[in-house]
């Protein structure tokens, strides 16, 4: 077992540590208050290469492994942005993996050379509000018209919608009291934005201010057969080559944030003096900030074992197992660590000028999404514990 990084996924942490340095907490902390996209962020990111790490070479990507995108979203948000790069880093990385694993070479050739170089990015439509987290229980319907297809229904919780060139829409192209299996039906369309017919309305929400998500809304849309990707009716069995690399990706986040963190408290306990001593001498302390550091090292450590185990090929199962402790922990940890943060400034935890305040609302959605953390300890009791399945 090998923990020594390559050169090349050295450099591209560092390319991803000097750059968060620029797109600093004070960054992030003027975006978070004036509810603005970080468009200038985004931009270098992309014209940087990050958003075409995972993509071939052809398309203008750098056929790197998911271990190379790890270490850039953790080193993104270790090195100042906190919760901030994960989510915009993540939804540009989402459609561009959904492409580059199902879209035929006409649709590549369309897209993937303008994701690669983060010119075109494109939003995820899954959420519906009477199927969150059991994804098999969607209404939205594409009616087969011809060559066409007519899109009917309604998303919630889509994010960066407004900020997109492109859709990834979830739908049913079979009703799903017509299939024996719920999981058959299900398809999935790129739609380029904006579209006649698609509408949305902005939700008012606790964490993130600098990315929008929305109430979509789908009124006869019609879009060409051109814009299905993979094959009909296999959309939900295409979606799950994505849940594994999102998992491990999240938790990438959740753990640089924590780090970030963890660094303020740190510091802070050093030079905060009361009682003619630093604040970090006492025990009641210095212990919550050590066990919450040591936590995140473990969570760390599992994140980079699923994302090697992706990258050698392994089963989805295999992966899966890695991917989903490591989504909990590092989840768990993030919260850990930045509530212990809060802590440890005091009244200054509560000052948005400190950030810290910011990270503990960010990671709320760790714990939330891509999926519940109770829905990971539902996978771990069934799959790798034997247990019955409990819901």
């Amino acid at each position: 077992m090998n923990f020594d990084l390559t050169m090349e996924q050295q450099m591209i942490a560092d390319m991803a540590a000097d750059l968060a340095k620029k797109y600093d907490p004070e960054y992030w902390r003027e975006k978070d208050e004036n509810k603005a996209y970080p468009q200038e962020f985004m931009d270098e990111i992309g014209s940087l290469g990050f958003f075409g790490l995972p993509l071939a070479e052809k398309w203008g990507g750098a056929d790197a492994g998911l271990t190379d995108v790890a270490l850039a979203m953790e080193a993104l948000c270790r090195g100042g942005g906190g919760g901030g790069p994960a989510l915009g880093y993540l939804f540009g990385l989402l459609g561009n993996l959904s492409v580059a694993h199902h879209a035929n070479d006409s649709q590549k050739e369309k897209y993937l050379p303008a994701f690669a170089a983060g010119e075109k990015t494109c939003a995820f439509a899954l959420s519906e509000p009477n199927a969150g987290t059991n994804s098999l229980n969607i209404e939205t319907f594409a009616k087969k018209d011809g060559d066409d297809y007519i899109i009917n229904g309604g998303k919630w919780f889509i994010t960066n919608i407004d900020n997109t060139d492109a859709v990834l829409i979830v739908a049913r192209t079979t009703k799903k009291e017509d299939v024996k299996n719920k999981a058959a039906g299900i398809s999935l369309f790129l739609v380029d934005l904006p579209a006649e017919g698609i509408s949305y309305t902005p939700i008012d929400k606790h964490g993130y201010h600098y990315y929008k998500s929305f109430q979509v809304f789908f009124d006869n849309v019609r879009v060409s057969k051109d814009c299905l990707l993979g094959e009909e009716g296999k959309g939900f069995y295409q979606l799950l080559g994505t849940l594994n690399p999102e998992r491990i990706l999240i938790a990438s986040g959740a753990c640089g944030t924590a780090k970030l963190a963890l660094e303020h408290a740190i510091e802070y306990a050093k030079e905060r003096n009361v009682f003619g001593q630093p604040i970090g001498a006492h025990q009641a302390v210095q212990h919550p900030l050590a066990a919450a550091y040591a936590k995140v090292e473990a969570a760390w450590g599992q994140v980079l074992k699923a994302a090697t185990l992706y990258d050698d090929g392994k089963s989805d199962k295999e992966v899966g197992d890695v991917a989903n402790m490591a989504k909990w922990l590092a989840a768990e940890s993030a919260l850990e660590a930045t509530h212990h943060a809060m802590q440890t400034l005091g009244g200054c935890g509560f000052a948005r000028e400190y950030h810290v305040e910011r990270w503990f609302r960010e990671c709320q959605l760790f714990r939330l999404a891509p999926v519940t953390q109770q829905m990971t300890l539902n996978y771990l009791g069934e799959h790798v514990l034997g247990l019955p399945k409990s819901y």
